[in-house]
Parts: structure tokens; sequence; C-alpha cells
């Protein structure tokens, strides 16, 4: 099968030129084309009229008719006519027509030139007959290009061969026609073009590159609920609190996995296993440097050291956590107050106190059968005073007792001058007390501790008591 030269150099030629004019654009492909066609018909050489000359080369009308049957495959029919004459000075005038029904591949990728090739078959008929030789059955190939200017219309370049098959032998076939051309394409039917598929024709969307899925308003443009970024449809997390960050899903993150999302948390570092507050920021309720949650002393003294559990540590072992300690360094077994340290001798009296409902003071010492308080007993004294004056509402019996030496009705007189010695003693150097506040008792040598067989005994037993008679008031807190 030969062909003419000619036409694929003005093929070329064309499809250059409207290549470099044509505007690039996408849309989609219609299913039906109507195309008028106009071109020029190549003879073949070996066909002749009756009278013996070839053929003249002339003008070709026709057209094309294409419908999609699955992207890129089209059924495409053509057929023309061109009138001719056998020679230039011949007078003979003749008629060649041809229709034929072909596979048309075409791309389907949305560009404004598309190529294409067909193959398939027809008839054609000269009228009247050129030549003995004539065979109505084509094998018709065809190439060119599809170019679209909008979605309804375009333009359609085509070089077309026809080759007419013999009744028998086809291999032997040898004669054909070329047919090149131009047609204007009419395109129609089908849906608007909706190059996002977001179901708004690409004419009306506002938003051309809605991805897909996304769901849309009037105008083609995604919505977003919640405000993350990731639009209705493709959004896993649709009511995703504002400010939060999500992932490609729209549902929030949560990097250090608190249960409040990023974005949101002011703390995005806390560790695993603290409780939070709103905020993502951790919750230390006692002050000590461990969250709630990993804290297992939860109720830590505020000012105590913790270790990484968030439990006090003491040192020293006394009691007192380190960080409130004075005295961090106390001897294992040692009695301490509140700061850690030996307590003093307020203390001591004030615990006894407390304990014992009394405070018994065996070292205030007068001069002999009388009832002057020496200097040396000053400091017990002081500190009962201070004791008591952190207690007004105690009612206390000052108790004077001696030793058995001397008469019982001189002892039991030396025991309560004694006490009331002691009473002045505290009333004066402590104004906080009120004299309704103290009474005072002799007992003599009524009340002895121990018996009166030794020095050390009769020491004993010589001692002033101070005696709380309202005992329920030391349950009431201290003023």
């Amino acid at each position: 099968m030969k062909l003419d030269r000619r036409w694929l150099t003005l093929t070329a030629l064309a499809m250059t030129l409207l290549a470099r004019t044509a505007v690039a654009s996408e849309f989609q492909d219609r299913p039906f084309n109507i195309v008028p066609f106009v071109g020029w018909t190549l003879f073949d050489k070996e066909l002749r009229s009756a009278s013996g000359p070839g053929l003249e080369n002339d003008l070709y009308y026709g057209g094309r008719a294409s419908v999609r049957l699955i992207s890129p495959l089209w059924l495409d029919l053509a057929g023309g006519v061109t009138p001719t004459k056998s020679c230039a000075t011949c007078n003979q005038d003749g008629t060649w027509s041809h229709v034929s029904a072909n596979l048309m591949l075409i791309s389907s990728a949305p560009h404004a030139i598309n190529p294409y090739v067909s193959l398939g078959g027809g008839v054609s008929q000269f009228d009247p007959k050129v030549s003995p030789d004539k065979h109505d059955g084509l094998f018709e190939a065809a190439a060119g290009v599809r170019v679209k200017f909008t979605d309804a219309i375009g333009l359609r370049l085509e070089a077309r061969n026809l080759l007419f098959l013999p009744a028998k032998d086809y291999i032997k076939a040898h004669i054909d026609n070329v047919v090149v051309g131009a047609g204007l394409v009419f395109a129609f039917g089908g849906e608007a073009r909706d190059g996002d598929g977001d179901g708004v024709p690409d004419k009306r969307d506002q938003c051309p590159d809605t991805p897909h899925g996304c769901t849309v308003d009037a105008n083609g443009c995604p919505s977003d609920a919640d405000g993350d970024g990731v639009c209705d449809g493709n959004d896993k997390c649709p009511e995703t609190p504002r400010g939060a960050r999500v992932d490609a899903s729209g549902c929030p993150t949560d990097s250090d996995g608190d249960g409040v999302y990023d974005g949101l948390d002011r703390c995005p570092d806390t560790a695993k296993g603290c409780k939070v507050d709103a905020q993502g920021c951790p919750i230390d309720s006692d002050g000590d440097g461990v969250c709630d949650g990993l804290d297992e002393c939860a109720n830590t003294t505020s000012g105590c050291k913790v270790d990484a559990k968030g439990c006090a540590i003491d040192s020293d072992g006394d009691g007192v956590c380190d960080g409130l300690d004075k005295c961090p360094d106390t001897p294992t077994g040692a009695k301490v107050n509140r700061d850690g340290c030996p307590p003093t001798e307020v203390e001591k009296r004030e615990t006894e106190l407390l304990d014992t409902g009394q405070i018994r003071l065996q070292d205030v010492n007068f001069e002999t059968a009388k009832s002057n308080i020496l200097p040396e007993s000053y400091p017990a004294l002081d500190a009962v005073g201070q004791v008591l004056s952190k207690w007004p509402q105690l009612k206390i019996e000052i108790g004077g007792h001696t030793d058995s030496r001397g008469s019982d009705a001189y002892n039991l007189g030396l025991s309560h001058r004694r006490a009331d010695a002691v009473r002045a003693y505290l009333l004066q150097h402590f104004p906080r007390l009120e004299a309704s506040q103290l009474t005072t008792k002799g007992f003599g040598e009524s009340k002895p501790l121990v018996t009166n067989t030794s020095p050390e005994n009769l020491a004993q037993n010589r001692r002033v008591e101070f005696t709380v008679l309202n005992k329920e008031m030391l349950t009431q807190p201290k003023p």
C-alpha cells in the first residue's frame, strides 16, 4: 500500500500552526460529535477514466459523526464526495463518493490538542465507472488531531487513506485514495464539565480544585464546619474544638497524651501519667514539684523536699522532712520539735501540760523555811509563764508541796505561802495572765510522790504543780 507524500507534508504543517495558536484548557469530552468536513482528494494514479487519462485531484465535501463508546474508544462514521474530471482539458465529469464505519482511538487526557487514529471499512462508488478494475469495498485508516476551543466547538484535522479491496486476494490490494482536510467539530450531549468532580459545573465552580470527597456549597467551595482545615466529607472528626491541631483525617492530635489537644495544650510536653487541668498543664495539689497522678504522697507538707515519687525526704529520720528541718543532723532517736530541733523548755512544758493536764516543777527553790524564790528558779517559772500565756482560757491551780521535815501544820502553811509567791511572780512577769486564772493551794507534806527516806526523795517531794481545773479546754484550739 502506497501513500502520496504530499498529504503528509500538508498535515504536518497544519498541525504545527494549530498547536501554536490553540488555547490550552481543561475540558470534558461530550459524547456526540458532528463534523462538517472539507478537504482535498488525492486519487491513485492507477485510476483512469474510460478514455484513458488519470483522474484529476479535487475538492472533497463530506462529514463525520462520532459517538463515544468507552473512553478513549469512539465509533466514527465518515462519508464524502469528490466531483472530478479525468483530466484538466477533458470534458468528462465524474463523482467519487464513499461511506465507512470506523473505530477511533483518541486520547482522553484533558488537553486542547488530542491526536487520534482510526481503522474501519466501508464502500465507495465512481459515477461513471472509471475502469474495469474498480472495487466498491474499502479498508480505511485515518490519523489526525482534534483541537478543542470550548467544550462544544473544536477543529478536526485528518488524513485518511482509503484502500480499494479486490473481490479476491485482499493481500494484493494496492490502489488507494488519500483524503486530507479539516472540519469544524460540534460537540453535544453529556453532563456539564466538572473538573474536580464535586457536582458543581466548572463554569460556576469558584473552587475548581476541590479535593475528591469534600462536601461543597452551591459555589463549589469546600465546607469546613469545625474550621480545622480538613473539609467536611473527608473530616473523620467533624466536631474538632476550634484551635486544635489535626492530622490529615481531621482528627485532633495529642502529642503528650494528656487528653488536651495540641493547639489548645499550653503545656505540650506533660509527662505521661500526670493529671492536667483544662489547659493541659500538670496539677500539683501539694506543690511539691511532682504532678498529681505520679505523686505517690499527694499530701506532702508545703516546703518539704521530695523524691521522684513525690514523697518527703527525711535524711536524719527525726520525723521532720528535709526543707523544713532546721536541725538536719539530729541524732537518731532524739526527740525534736516541729522544726526538727531538740524541744525548748517551753515546748517541753507545753507538751507535759497537754499530755497530763498539769506541769510539775521540782526545780523551784526557795530560801530555807521561807517563801522567797531564789533567782536560779526563774528560768523554770518563766517557761511555765510562757506556756500559760498561750492558753488564757485555762483555769490553773498552783499547788505547793513540801517534804516531811517539820510539823504538818508548819509545812502546810509554808507550802501555801510558796504557792502564793509563785502566783505573784507569774502575774508580775506575764501581763497576759489574768489573776482570775490562777488560784493557789498548799498541800504541805500530805501528797508525797515518793517516801521521804533519802535526800533525793525529799527533793522530789518538794515541788510546785500547775494543775488544769478545766481540762476540757485543752481539746479546744489555742486562741
